[in-house]
């Protein structure tokens, strides 16, 4: 008889676990997701999640940053203004109509009171994101679209930074016809 979790191989616990958390987010917020609750969603023993992590911080912030890394990483048309296009508009839609969407703003909440996580949060997870946010840029540096001296990190404040204000901020829509917008008036004053 099998007394381990219901899962045969560990990569399909650690995933059942990841989707385990970000689906009870959905449903309960930040205060209502435990551990235990986790590890019943996903069919697994409780000591088998703190095997792989100590909280349930650290166990949304691993389901975000896999999310981030499948869905946010820009894809490369060959053309800065394609690019960026598509590039917000999928960062639009992942923080607004996602699941993990409901993850970063929980952990954004919550890093407001707690110094620790929101280092973390900065450092490892938002810092990938910013590399991949950059992607285009230097692509677009290399293709000769931009030129070498292009302050690139001003450049991706400029064209995510609205992204997010109006997500973590205002509340207010982020179309696609806002994100293109983003993307033209950037173009148009190089």
């Amino acid at each position: 008889m099998h007394h381990g979790n219901r899962h045969g191989r560990s990569e399909e616990a650690r995933r059942a676990v990841l989707q385990a958390a970000d689906g009870l987010l959905v449903e309960r917020g930040f205060a209502g997701v435990t551990v235990e609750g986790i590890a019943t969603r996903a069919g697994v023993a409780k000591q088998t999640v703190y095997r792989w992590w100590k909280s349930k911080v650290d166990i949304l912030m691993d389901a975000f940053a896999e999310d981030m890394e499948q869905h946010l990483t820009p894809p490369d048309h060959g053309d800065l203004a394609l690019d960026l296009r598509a590039h917000l508009a999928h960062l639009a839609q992942f923080l607004t109509e996602n699941d993990s969407g409901v993850v970063f703003r929980a952990l954004v909440g919550e890093a407001q009171h707690d110094p620790v996580l929101a280092a973390r949060l900065r450092a490892g997870y938002l810092g990938q994101q910013r590399v991949r946010d950059l992607l285009p840029l230097r692509r677009a540096i290399d293709r000769g679209e931009l030129s070498v001296d292009t302050d690139l990190d001003l450049a991706v404040d400029e064209l995510v930074g609205p992204v997010y204000y109006r997500v973590l901020i205002t509340g207010g829509p982020v179309s696609r016809t806002f994100t293109d917008e983003l993307v033209d008036r950037f173009l148009e004053r190089l």
